[in-house]
């Protein structure tokens, strides 16, 4: 049997992780543990063969924050992270354990241009262009001393992440979908992972007791026209698709500013390199 610790209760990712896994039965004994105040730092660590650890703030509209935001970002998304890996490490005391860290592909930067496919490969190094990007990679490089032949280390960068409750940049394609006839139909590619094949991958890492950086993806890309179609269908609405104004959508792609900004986050080409790990 493998002993699971979520660490970061009520999380979306670590929730349904916990109901994905009741499907295998006795195989696995999974918990989870509150990471607020410090009571967390009073349990005993060393019973768990991994520990996934999905305590963090999400990412959210990073454009007005004051100072004081931007520093509970790095004092929760890393030093929180890393004080839970090193404590785990010191449990196990030379025993064999994992520390799977939830980072994100937004360690690359979030920037992406209707005009220009943007393609992140094996070769492609972190640039994060926002503090919760860069609260994100430096958790990464703090735990990354940690690791050694008995304690294996696992960062996962997954893109958008979609499925029933998913929250974030996905509920606003639900939103656009509940609201809106019609929809561009740009076509661009975005890589996306649903939250099921997210827990799916989750366990394989656990079963072969990994160690590394893995970029998971759907194996095929996403057009955000078709998505928002797809969403509306499924709530019994119909979104018609049009190319008529593409040519003035593309050109606002250049303008500077928030009209600018909105049309290339929507409509941009961002995607992993299939087969990247």
């Amino acid at each position: 049997m493998k002993r699971i610790l979520i660490t970061g209760a009520n999380s979306y990712i670590g929730t349904s992780f916990e109901k994905w896994m009741q499907q295998f039965g006795d195989n696995y004994q999974i918990d989870t543990m509150d990471m607020h105040g410090d009571q967390w730092k009073e349990k005993d660590f060393s019973q768990y063969d991994s520990v996934f650890h999905v305590a963090g703030i999400a990412h959210a509209d990073v454009s007005k924050v004051s100072e004081e935001t931007k520093q509970l970002y790095y004092k929760v998304n890393c030093d929180l992270a890393v004080e839970t890996a090193e404590k785990y490490k010191n449990d196990l005391n030379g025993k064999n354990g994992q520390f799977i860290f939830m980072s994100s592909i937004i360690i690359y930067g979030e920037e992406t241009n209707i005009n220009k496919k943007r393609v992140i490969t094996s070769e492609t190094l972190p640039n994060p262009s926002n503090f919760y990007g860069d609260s994100k990679w430096k958790a990464e490089q703090k735990l990354t001393p940690l690791k050694s032949e008995t304690f294996k280390i696992v960062f996962i960068r997954p893109p958008m992440i979609y499925g029933e409750g998913s929250k974030g940049n996905y509920q606003l394609l639900v939103k656009i979908a509940n609201w809106t006839p019609v929809f561009p139909n740009i076509k661009n590619e975005r890589s996306m992972l649903n939250i099921y094949r997210l827990c799916d991958f989750i366990k394989l890492r656990v079963d072969f007791s990994d160690s590394g950086v893995f970029l998971p993806q759907d194996p095929v890309f996403q057009r955000t026209s078709f998505m928002v179609k797809e969403i509306a269908a499924s709530k019994g609405k119909k979104v018609y698709l049009f190319s008529g104004l593409n040519l003035i959508i593309y050109l606002l792609g250049y303008f500077p500013g928030r009209i600018g900004r909105l049309i290339n986050k929507a409509f941009g080409s961002l995607i992993i390199e299939q087969g990247v790990d």
